[in-house]
């Protein structure tokens, strides 16, 4: 070969590996080297504990407490209204369940004149009440020795007084004095009577 004829080719530094100087380090952190590029776990944590810009806007630093939501205003906003509507339902539930109708007092009419022959007597008894409503159960009492089946008046709101009747029928000749008793078996027990004649001759 002449070296007349002879060029070198100038190679990449890929070709070959040659010894190379010792590298100075990047950084020294406490007693470990780091040589190159990399993320240490120090460093690593230094920046996951370094508030963002969304996490101070949303109140969500590292560390912090959860944001507390706000309390809400329906219990204030509603509570006149439920307290409307509690007593509504607290004046239904006694006006339905609460005290019953009260007796005051009984008065019984019975004829004043004598009964002629084969008469019927209308004997009335009127109930005093207190106004409240309920169901008043009583029976008749009569002097010759019959009693009516227990028997129901029902008094609406506001109204003070019950009307009771006995129709008391007689037959024959003869003179009675005819006694008629009413009997207030609920809500109280209660009694009146009244008296009349039957006269037939």
């Amino acid at each position: 070969m002449n070296d007349d004829d002879y060029s070198a080719t100038e190679l990449g530094s890929h070709w070959f590996q040659g010894p190379t100087p010792d590298p100075t380090p990047d950084r020294v952190e406490g007693e470990v080297l780091r040589f190159g590029p990399g993320v240490t776990a120090a460093a690593a944590r230094r920046a996951a504990n370094t508030p963002t810009a969304a996490q101070i806007w949303h109140g969500t630093l590292p560390g912090s407490p959860p944001p507390r939501r706000p309390r809400s205003r329906w219990p204030l906003r509603y509570a006149p209204a439920a307290v409307i509507l509690l007593a509504v339902l607290a004046l239904l539930a006694w006006r339905e369940y609460g005290p019953r109708v009260s007796v005051r007092d009984i008065t019984v009419t019975a004829p004043e004149a004598a009964l002629g022959c084969d008469g019927t007597a209308n004997v009335e008894a009127v109930v005093h009440t207190d106004g409240r409503p309920g169901t008043l159960t009583y029976h008749w009492e009569r002097s010759d020795g019959t009693r009516s089946a227990p028997l129901r008046e029902t008094v609406p709101r506001g109204r003070t007084e019950a009307r009771l009747h006995l129709l008391w029928t007689f037959e024959g000749r003869g003179t009675h004095e005819a006694v008629a008793r009413v009997v207030i078996t609920s809500p109280h027990t209660h009694a009146a009577e009244g008296t009349f004649t039957y006269r037939c001759g």
